[in-house]
C-alpha cells in the first residue's frame, strides 16, 4: 500500500506581523541569520577604534588615546546593546523589522567613518569633532525609536517599558545631536558625555524594573553576548597577525615569528576559554534582576579585549620602529587591558553566583605576577617576542586551575544559587 509523502515544509516569507513579544521560556532560541549579519559591521567598528588607539599609544599620547577609545567603544558598544536586547524580547523577522535592522547597520558604518577624526581632534585637544559620529548615531537611535514604538503599539502589556525606552533615547539622542552644533573645550564636552551617558544608561532601568520589563531571552542574551566577544577577539587575531608580519618584513621567517604566532594566538585562545567559562545564561534565567550590572559590565569586558588588540598593534609598531615608547610601555599595553579583563571575568564570575573562594584569589595572585614579569623582562632588555610569550601565560593560569580544581567550587555555588531560587 502507497504511503503518501510528508508535506514540503513551507517556505518562509517575511509578511508584517505583530510585535507582540517574544516568549522568554521559549525552547532552542538561538541567534538569528539577521542578527549574525548585523554583527559584522561592529569588526569595522572596533577595528577601526582599536587602530587609531595602537596608532597614539604607539606616539605616548596615552590620554588622549584612551579617552577616544572609551567614547568610541562605549556608543559602539551601547548601540549593539539597545539592538540585542530588543531583538531578544521583539524580533519578529518580518520585512519592516528587516529593513530597519539594515538602517542601524548603515548607521554603525557611518559612526565607523567618524571615529578616525574624533580621535584626531582629542588629541589636538582643542574640541571634540564628533559630528559624523553622532550622525550615525542619530541614524541607529532613530530606528531604534521606530522600532520601540511599533512594539508599543502591538504589545499592549509592554508598552509603559517601550515607551520609556523611547523617552529615554530621544532625550539623550536630542543631546547628541546638540553636541554637534555647540563648540565647546574638551572639559565642558566630556561632562556633558558623562551626563548623556547616564541618561542612557537609566533607560533601560527605569524600563524594565519600574515600568514592567520586556520579554528577553536569557539563554538568547548570553548567546549574542559570547558571540560578540568572539567577534571583538578577533582584534586579537589581527593584532597577532600585524606583529607576525613586522617580523617576517624586517627578517624573514624566523623563530621570533614563530613564538608571536604562538603568543598572539594562545593569548586569544585562552582568553576565549576564560569567557565561556562564565555561567551567564543559567542565572540570568533564574535571576533576571542580575541582567543589568551583567550587561553594562560587558561593556567594559568588550573594551579590554578590543584593547589587547590594539596593543599587539603597538607591539608589531615597536618591532618596526615606528613606537615612540619603550618597550616596556609597549609589552605594558598588552599587559594592562588583559589584566583588566580577567579581573573583569573574575568579578563578574562571583557576581553571577554571588560566591567568593580563596582559590579564585589565588589563581588571580598567580596570572598578575605573569602580567608584571614581562613589563620588567622588557625593561631589563629581553626581547619583544620573549615578552609577549611570558605574556601568553598569565590567562593560563585562571583556565588551569579552574579546569584542575576550581569547576568543584563553581559546581557548588550554581548548585546553591539555583537551590536558593527554587
Amino acid at each position: 500500500m502507497s504511503q503518501e509523502p510528508d508535506p514540503a515544509p513551507a517556505l518562509p516569507t517575511h509578511h508584517a506581523s505583530a510585535m507582540r513579544g517574544r516568549d522568554p521560556h521559549e525552547h532552542h532560541r538561538v541567534a538569528t541569520p539577521l542578527e549574525l549579519l548585523f554583527d559584522l559591521t561592529f569588526v569595522i567598528a572596533f577595528g577601526v577604534a582599536g587602530s587609531q588607539l595602537a596608532h597614539l599609544l604607539a606616539e605616548g599620547h596615552y590620554a588622549a588615546g584612551l579617552a577616544g577609545f572609551g567614547f568610541a567603544m562605549f556608543a559602539v558598544c551601547w548601540a549593539w546593546v539597545n539592538f540585542s536586547w530588543f531583538a531578544s524580547a521583539f524580533d519578529t523577522d518580518d520585512w519592516i523589522y528587516r529593513l530597519t535592522t539594515m538602517l542601524q547597520m548603515a548607521g554603525v558604518l557611518i559612526l565607523s567613518l567618524g571615529l578616525p577624526q574624533m580621535f584626531e581632534s582629542i588629541d589636538k585637544g582643542a574640541h571634540v569633532d564628533n559630528g559624523i559620529m553622532v550622525l550615525g548615531y542619530v541614524v541607529m537611535r532613530v530606528a531604534m525609536i521606530f522600532q520601540w514604538l511599533r512594539a508599543a503599539r502591538h504589545a499592549p502589556r509592554c508598552r509603559p517599558a517601550c515607551l520609556s525606552y523611547v523617552t529615554a533615547i530621544s532625550i539623550a539622542q536630542i543631546g547628541w545631536i546638540a553636541l554637534i552644533f555647540i563648540d565647546m573645550p574638551l572639559f565642558p564636552t566630556f561632562v556633558c558625555v558623562v551626563l548623556l551617558t547616564l541618561i542612557e544608561l537609566l533607560g533601560p532601568v527605569v524600563a524594565e524594573r519600574k515600568n514592567g520589563g520586556t520579554p528577553w531571552h536569557a539563554h538568547h542574551i548570553a548567546e549574542r553576548y559570547g558571540l560578540l566577544a568572539i567577534i571583538t577577539l578577533g582584534e586579537g587575531v589581527v593584532g597577532t597577525v600585524a606583529s607576525i608580519s613586522a617580523i617576517v618584513a624586517a627578517q624573514g621567517w624566523s623563530l621570533d615569528a614563530i613564538l608571536i604566532c604562538v603568543a598572539g594566538t594562545g593569548l586569544t585562545f585562552s582568553m576565549w576559554w576564560l569567557y565561556f567559562l562564565l555561567p551567564s545564561a543559567e542565572i540570568l534565567h533564574h535571576f533576571r534582576n542580575r541582567a543589568f550590572l551583567w550587561g553594562y559590565g560587558h561593556m567594559l569586558i568588550f573594551a579590554s579585549i578590543a584593547a589587547t588588540g590594539a596593543g599587539l598593534h603597538v607591539a608589531a609598531y615597536y618591532i618596526e620602529h615606528k613606537a615612540h615608547i619603550s618597550a616596556a610601555a609597549a609589552v605594558s599595553t598588552v599587559a594592562i587591558p588583559v589584566g583588566i579583563y580577567m579581573l573583569l571575568i573574575f568579578a563578574h564570575y562571583v557576581y553571577l553566583l554571588q560566591r567568593m573562594e580563596a582559590f579564585y584569589l589565588g589563581l588571580l595572585a598567580g596570572a598578575a605576577g605573569l602580567l608584571v614579569l614581562p613589563v620588567l623582562a622588557a625593561a631589563a632588555g629581553v626581547s619583544m617576542t620573549i615578552c609577549l610569550a611570558l605574556l601568553m601565560l598569565a590567562p593560563l593560569v585562571p583556565v588551569i586551575g579552574y579546569e584542575a580544581k576550581g569547576h568543584s567550587y563553581g559546581d557548588a555555588a550554581l548548585t546553591r544559587a539555583l537551590g536558593s531560587q527554587g
